[in-house]
């Protein structure tokens, strides 16, 4: 059976999994839409969590970040990595404890504020439009190459299958989705790991094959033949960065703080009966991530030895064929520059308008455009999505690798576009529909609301999907940036200040949105010809501006609340409830949850 029927049949079934999922839990109320009822164990919500938070930036880029930045792209790991500590120890108990449905929820009660809510509601949407978009492009990217469908095609069906699973089942679909989608993903990223790692060294753990010795008689470690391999074809040393200190902290930190206010994995701990719960699945959560997350740089350096050995000084007329599969979809590129039939792999760009992947510093990638030939050495372009998903046939593993491969990357990029599609109808139909706009309407209309609103963002994330704004792993970096920015230091100080005023919060999350947004249009849609060091604000790029975003807000806020009348005494009471651990002082369980 060949890889396409294969994929076919493995794509197709995961898919009446998650449908037949949805229709087991439809939602009946608005508390099952928004929360799942609030009664998933800690062990499934650990897993439903890991498989929201491993996107396709994770699924299918990151490793290929790694791949071609080399030491740079430890920053993402670091970053997601610490942020999930972070969000598990400062925020999640907490915000479970205060019961409510949604991020916005919490803003707007904390901070005695419609204004509040509704500044983080539209927060909350750009930030989940932006992410949603690297999923989509996931999407579209898996459909085209491996079951051989127009990307239109491939997001429309994508799109339905999220339909299916958000619109009728709410949270409540979407959890046990989940769980179905991280077994299908970790599985799909881990076996083929396995296979090329004890190809290559003949380990079949890959954390430990990265520092193992090459099984071809050299001596060299992993990572000595790829420095080698690299630095012969005149790239720089695969283990050595050429970002700088204060951009790679900036980045690490915008990740951390961003990871930390994401609405789609924060919501997620508002699922579990109780704030022991929302510890414990926290803990499982990270578990279950680190089965990936320290797989990863691995994967990248296999990908980027076993391509370079593939590909580098190989007669076009026998490159294997899956070169050719990815060259038909715009992801992979060739032009004979030297006119001698063979493909010449080296540092510079090589089309005009196609990215320089001589170091580090140059763009995340982006499809090839155009064939007409640059004066750098190179013919080779390659989009860094397609290293995770082309792995298992440029190691030539069986078929049925590769078809698992092709259904990982679509339950990664359906389980965190399902999340983030939620929390952006809940959002509108709880906290601007309910809470604002229309106060009076029942918890059926509220439901109707909510639905309506999953099908509308639906739309909208199935339109990003077609007309992708960029490279997934940047498109995502992008959103934890604004959510570091707007949403994180909001909730933090409503936790941790008693005194913090809706003034003041109102103005840092406007204020640090809007400049983080600018300084990322600036120089990625306005002026990318400036994107570089030497251009960006104290050498820190667009990826790692929301830092500064984040610190903006700290600042503007507690000068704008020193400013302005402090929060009232009902909200002092509010925090330190919220602050007492359960079981000290028992109060009303879950009073916010009402529907």
């Amino acid at each position: 059976m060949d890889a396409q029927l294969l994929t076919y049949l493995f794509v197709g079934a995961s898919f009446a999994l998650y449908i037949g999922i949805a229709i087991w839990s439809r939602a009946g109320s608005t508390r099952e839409f928004y929360v799942a009822g609030g009664h998933v164990h800690p062990i499934a919500n650990g897993m439903a969590t890991a498989a929201d938070w491993m996107s396709a930036a994770s699924f299918i880029s990151m490793a290929g970040i790694i791949a071609f930045m080399g030491y740079d792209g430890t920053v993402y790991l670091m970053g997601w990595t610490g942020g999930y500590v972070l969000l598990a120890l400062l925020l999640a108990p907490y915000l479970r404890k205060f019961g409510e449905f949604t991020v916005p929820d919490f803003i707007g009660t904390r901070y005695y504020s419609n204004t509040a809510r509704v500044v983080a509601v539209v927060s909350l949407v750009i930030i989940s439009f932006t992410y949603v978009a690297g999923q989509m492009r996931g999407v579209g990217i898996v459909f085209s190459q491996f079951l051989n469908v127009d990307i239109t095609l491939g997001v429309v069906i994508g799109m339905a299958v999220v339909f299916m699973y958000a619109v009728l089942g709410g949270m409540k679909g979407i959890t046990y989705t989940q769980v179905a989608q991280y077994c299908v993903l970790i599985f799909a990223y881990l076996v083929p790991a396995i296979f090329i790692s004890i190809l290559i060294t003949g380990i079949p753990i890959p954390q430990l094959g990265l520092g193992a010795e090459v099984n071809d008689g050299s001596g060299l470690s992993v990572l000595d033949k790829l420095d080698n391999t690299l630095l012969e074809l005149g790239f720089g040393p695969y283990t050595d960065g050429a970002k700088s200190t204060l951009d790679v902290f900036a980045i690490t930190m915008a990740l951390m703080i961003g990871t930390a206010g994401l609405p789609h994995v924060i919501v997620r701990f508002f699922t579990v009966p109780k704030v022991s719960d929302a510890r414990k699945s926290a803990g499982y959560a990270l578990l279950f991530i680190a089965l990936l997350y320290t797989t990863a740089p691995a994967v990248g350096a296999f990908a980027r030895l076993n391509f370079v050995d593939t590909v580098h000084n190989t007669p076009y007329t026998s490159v294997a064929q899956w070169f050719k599969s990815w060259e038909d979809v715009g992801l992979i590129g060739w032009v004979d520059k030297n006119a001698d039939g063979a493909i010449q792999y080296a540092p510079g760009a090589p089309f005009s308008g196609a990215p320089d992947f001589s170091d580090s510093r140059g763009p995340m990638g982006e499809r090839a455009l155009t064939n007409a030939p640059t004066s750098s050495p190179n013919e080779v372009y390659v989009d860094r999505d397609i290293m995770v998903l082309a792995n298992p046939e440029i190691a030539n593993l069986p078929a049925w690798v590769i078809a698992l491969v092709a259904a990982g990357g679509l339950a990664a990029a359906l389980s965190t576009a399902a999340g983030l599609l939620l929390v952006i109808s809940t959002s509108v139909s709880h906290d601007l529909i309910k809470k604002t706009l229309a106060r009076g309407i029942t918890d059926r209309q509220e439901l109707l609301y909510a639905r309506i609103s999953a099908a509308a963002a639906i739309g909208i994330a199935g339109y990003l999907g077609i007309n992708p704004p960029g490279f997934v792993a940047q498109v995502v970096a992008f959103a934890f940036g604004l959510a570091a920015a707007s949403l994180f230091p909001a909730i933090l100080m409503g936790i941790f200040s008693k005194t913090m005023s809706k003034e003041g919060a109102i103005a840092g999350m406007v204020t640090g949105l809007t400049f983080t947004f600018l300084y990322i249009a600036y120089f990625k849609f306005v002026s990318p010809e400036l994107n570089n060091a030497e251009h960006w604000w104290f050498g820190i790029s667009p990826e790692g501006i929301g830092m500064v975003g984040a610190m903006l807000n700290f600042a503007v806020a507690g000068i704008v609340g020193k400013l302005s009348a402090p929060a009232p005494d009902s909200v002092r009471i509010l925090v330190e409830n919220i602050r007492v651990p359960r079981g000290v002082t028992e109060p009303q369980q879950d009073s916010h949850l009402t529907g």
